[in-house]
């Protein structure tokens, strides 16, 4: 989930800078962010569990991640989520008249721009550097979401895929879960082989439609110059959501940035949402692939006092002023001091 009354209230802000109107210095955009954020804090991921099968090339778990493999603690989920709640019905209806105006993305279109503002902008993510699959409480934490009328989504491996723990998700009311599929004739991710992932995939479909379930099956590849018009025919009539999706962590690479509207604005973690890692510790965004920035510990503090302490506060001036070097040079999005 992303806080979309801050995305309310920041967009003039945004786009005043993208303009580059006068009058935008530090501590104007200090005292403005921080006067418009919400005192009370709303989750953009959990990361249930950084086990992971595959060896990705492009992904930082593979080359670079140090943090040891764990498995969250049920109890801590449970605690995570007894303190959050979903959008207020009102301002969501709000929220996608903005979306399709300021940002003029059809609801009904299948992209990464409309991905992102109408499925991650109000779902909990249950990834980050793993896969929920291998996770066995993975159909247990969905329930505890949809029980709060909180929606559910998570990205995957179909190499994974298992049809029991596939029902038990759908049965719980997973509201959205995607399989990555980034060639028909590579492998791309050390595990991966098309002809099988494509039958595991079919076989989910033909469990949704034959359980009536509502989960939103997602497919996606990731722009690596493969035949993304090749898979999008493989999927017709099937009912799937299929998009091209930027490569993340394009500087690992050292390839440019994505274009989409979540990378090319300025960085808002800091002050629209935070992410939980596979060990309780808050950290900014789901880029810290090590967790090298540590901001709480759910399991001694409440999420209301991580967000509003004085570790946040710190952390959102390095943005103000472009000083916290992992964020700078290893991430594609820009913090908004490199912008004033």
């Amino acid at each position: 989930m992303i806080d979309i009354d801050f995305y309310f209230r920041v967009a003039d802000f945004k786009r005043k800078l993208s303009r580059g109107v006068g009058g935008v210095d530090k501590e104007l955009s200090s005292y403005l962010l921080e006067y418009i954020r919400n005192r009370k804090p709303i989750i953009f991921n959990i990361e249930t569990t950084n086990s992971c099968s595959m060896t990705c090339p492009f992904c930082p778990r593979t080359t670079l991640m140090t943090r040891p493999v764990k498995t969250m603690n049920p109890k801590v989920f449970e605690n995570i989520v007894n303190q959050i709640e979903p959008h207020d019905y009102n301002l969501w209806e709000k929220w996608l008249d903005f979306a399709q105006s300021y940002y003029q993305v059809p609801l009904d279109e299948q992209s990464e721009n409309a991905f992102f503002l109408y499925i991650l902008t109000k779902s909990i993510v249950l990834h980050g550097y793993g896969d929920p699959l291998l996770d066995p409480h993975i159909p247990d934490y969905i329930k505890l979401l949809t029980d709060k009328g909180i929606p559910s989504y998570f990205s995957c491996n179909p190499a994974n895929i298992k049809m029991d723990k596939m029902e038990r998700c759908f049965d719980n009311g997973l509201s959205y879960i995607k399989f990555s599929i980034d060639s028909m004739t590579d492998s791309v991710r050390g595990k991966d082989d098309f002809e099988r992932d494509y039958a595991n995939i079919m076989r989910v479909i033909d469990m949704k439609v034959s359980n009536d379930y509502q989960t939103q099956i997602i497919i996606t590849m990731i722009d690596l110059g493969q035949d993304f018009e090749s898979l999008k025919k493989a999927f017709e009539g099937t009912g799937v959501y299929i998009y091209k999706k930027s490569l993340d962590q394009a500087w690992m690479l050292g390839k440019e940035a994505p274009k989409s509207i979540h990378w090319s604005e300025f960085c808002q973690f800091p002050w629209s949402s935070m992410s939980v890692n596979s060990s309780g510790m808050v950290v900014p965004c789901g880029e810290d692939y090590d967790s090298e920035m540590i901001l709480g510990n759910t399991q001694i503090d409440t999420l209301e006092d991580i967000w509003n302490g004085l570790a946040y506060e710190e952390f959102r001036q390095s943005h103000i002023n472009a000083t916290k070097e992992r964020c700078v040079s290893r991430c594609d999005m820009k913090v908004i001091g490199e912008l004033l």
